[in-house]
């Protein structure tokens, strides 16, 4: 069984985890509010910034010091530490983060620390810088093991509960959890380091984009994921999904980039708007409309619901235009109220001076635009242009949207999974058990002690080694890659280069520094030979087989009937039809191999519906999945 879950993202967002401790260097106690000292906009004298987890209260300072160089000048006193915890726990401390100052040079004196209190507390949950983010970024670095130990009572509790479950069900094998970077870990994996789960929710899906990449052939994607609360976007190049080393959340501002919580972890590369099914249009202080980022969730959730919601959202919106069948809305097993959503429009539509239909085309023109304006920064920071990639759409929402989107982006080409709506499982199974490590040694790429670099990737691949040999690996089937964050001399941002996976010697730099430019190059459209390299961290990933998945072949008819899926007609609101058109009605299921549709039409599964505009024409490939031809 995989499992993903977006329990870890919730508990820090929401503010639901533990109440938790902090113990660091003394005079570093204040580093969760110094943050950066960075404003992330300088025209806002006002900025505000999540409220650190850990309140002043409970961060204690411990007398120890290593020193830049990891050379140990005082260590940690056990009878001081002991007081500090005492005195932690009868405030109700329920877990503990230890965080010290240059720890990622040596772990010594976090080493001793954490026996200090194990001895004394064995049961207590200790997270440990130096095991959870061992890099150089001090605030970085401790926001990281915050997160951590935060959420680390939670999510072993929810964990043990899914086991507990499952084998009360019968079932006798493992529970593997999809961690943030795509890949699988075991249970103990995850209770032990559980920040690796932050983006364990939006990654499954992403995975599920790149396998449906390699099965079509399509090399560069967009993958357009919209559920009921959220539509994240990913990019997929070769393949594979895009990736990074940290990510923000929490954030005070969604898009503004230094509102949130850093949290230095392996995650693909995602973009998340705050537009899903459920999101509540509103009129801003300007008057204008605005879709998200609040959402009526499940309860009471759309209007159209009947379940008390009275302001319009999105599903409001596609139910009012036609798209959504209010008999058929899961499967039929939920009936929508086209008068509540009718009558919640129309509210909306008086504030705007438009009638209800118009405030519905209104809402969903806003929600496409803003996923297609996401996507399209996404990729143009990458150097790419958005009109020579396809799209992959599912999640409950994305098939009724992406047509619109690939339009907007310039686009040609769309592909919509079979069972859409669920697509994201698919991914889970796609995903291999995977671990990172990381080690900070920043110099110049030139001068770098590769005796010394050689003794980090030793160490780590032995860790890495472990980690797969307990989770059931055989040693021929184990994947190591190693990569680094690099950067030119004076630059603030890294970019990952890969590795040699040989002996390292002085006579590796020259390949290293060409895959820099290379890499470089590629991202920013220039390189600069003249400006020395540095290295700020050097990383393994150990990967496990990837796994094969085949997908039911269907023989496809060239002459293949479409009409035999026909289940009747309705009319849809298209803004280039000007106005409402008849449109076909099809069922998924029902399509054979090879039929061919021409839009307008709307093609009905029980998870999600998907509609195609005037102009546009489907086809029906052999694993029945709709590929759209969409004229910009």
């Amino acid at each position: 069984v995989v499992h993903s879950t977006t329990l870890a993202t919730n508990a820090i967002i929401e503010r639901k985890g533990a109440k938790i401790a902090l113990l660091t260097t003394e005079g570093f106690r204040d580093v969760l509010e110094m943050r950066r000292e960075q404003i992330y906009d300088m025209h806002d004298l006002h900025a505000r910034y999540p409220d650190p987890i850990v309140p002043r209260s409970l961060r204690a300072e411990i007398s120890e010091r290593t020193d830049r160089d990891g050379n140990v000048f005082q260590a940690p006193n056990a009878e001081q530490s002991a007081t500090i915890v005492e005195g932690l726990l009868n405030q109700g401390v329920e877990a503990v983060a230890i965080s010290l100052l240059h720890s990622y040079k040596n772990p010594e004196n976090e080493q001793a620390l954490k026996e200090q209190i194990s001895n004394r507390h064995p049961d207590l949950p200790l997270s440990l810088s130096s095991e959870v983010a061992p890099v150089i970024n001090e605030y970085e670095r401790t926001s990281t093991t915050v997160a951590d130990a935060y959420i680390k009572p939670s999510v072993s509790r929810y964990i043990q509960s899914v086991e507990q479950e499952l084998a009360q069900e019968g079932y006798e094998g493992r529970l593997l959890v999809m961690h943030s970077a795509g890949g699988v870990m075991d249970a103990n994996a995850a209770m032990e380091r559980p920040v690796r789960m932050l983006e364990s929710g939006p990654a499954a899906g992403a995975l599920a984009a790149g396998f449906y990449s390699e099965l079509l052939g399509e090399p560069d994607l967009i993958s357009l994921d919209m559920g009921g609360t959220t539509a994240k976007t990913c990019v997929i190049e070769g393949g594979k999904p895009a990736q990074s080393n940290s990510i923000e959340v929490a954030r005070v501002h969604r898009f503004k980039i230094g509102s949130g919580l850093p949290i230095l972890i392996p995650v693909l590369d995602l973009i998340e708007i705050g537009s899903g099914g459920g999101s509540i249009a509103s009129l801003d202080n300007l008057g204008l409309l605005r879709v998200g980022p609040l959402s009526a969730g499940a309860s009471p959730g759309p209007a159209c619901y009947g379940l008390g919601g009275t302001q319009p959202t999105v599903t409001d919106a596609n139910l009012m235009l036609g798209y959504l069948n209010p008999e058929y809305f899961l499967g039929g097993r939920m009936t929508l109220d086209i008068d509540a959503a009718t009558s919640a429009m129309s509210s909306l539509g008086s504030d705007m001076g438009m009638d209800p239909i118009e405030a519905a085309w209104g809402i969903y023109n806003v929600v496409t635009e803003s996923m297609a304006a996401a996507a399209r920064i996404h990729i143009i920071g990458r150097n790419k242009d958005p009109r020579n990639y396809a799209i992959v759409a599912f999640g409950g929402a994305g098939p009724a949207h992406a047509c619109e989107v690939a339009r907007i982006l310039g686009a040609t080409r769309v592909v919509i999974p079979l069972g859409a709506g669920v697509t994201s499982a698919l991914g889970c199974l796609a995903a291999p058990l995977s671990f990172e490590s990381v080690r900070s040694l920043p110099g110049l790429l030139e001068t770098t002690d590769w005796e010394s670099v050689n003794g980090l990737y030793a160490e780590m691949e032995s860790w890495g080694r472990d980690m797969l040999a307990n989770s059931g690996v055989p040693e021929d089937q184990m994947r190591l890659t190693r990569t680094a964050d690099m950067r030119l001399v004076g630059q603030i941002h890294e970019i990952n280069v890969p590795i040699p996976d040989d002996t390292l010697a002085q006579t590796s730099a020259e390949g290293i520094e060409s895959d820099f430019h290379q890499i470089y190059q590629q991202l920013y459209s220039r390189r600069n030979l003249s400006i020395p390299i540095e290295v700020q961290n050097w990383r393994l990933l150990v990967s496990g087989p990837q796994p094969i998945l085949n997908l039911q072949e269907q023989i496809v008819e060239p002459n293949a009937d479409a009409r035999v899926a026909l289940n009747g007609s309705r009319p849809a609101y298209f803004a280039n039809a000007n106005g409402f058109v008849e449109c076909p009605v099809y069922h998924r299921y029902k399509l054979p191999a090879g039929a061919e549709i021409s839009g307008p039409a709307i093609i009905e599964e029980e998870e999600s519906t998907t509609i195609i505009r005037p102009g546009d024409s489907a086809s029906v490939d052999r694993w029945l999945n709709l590929l759209i031809r969409v004229n910009p």
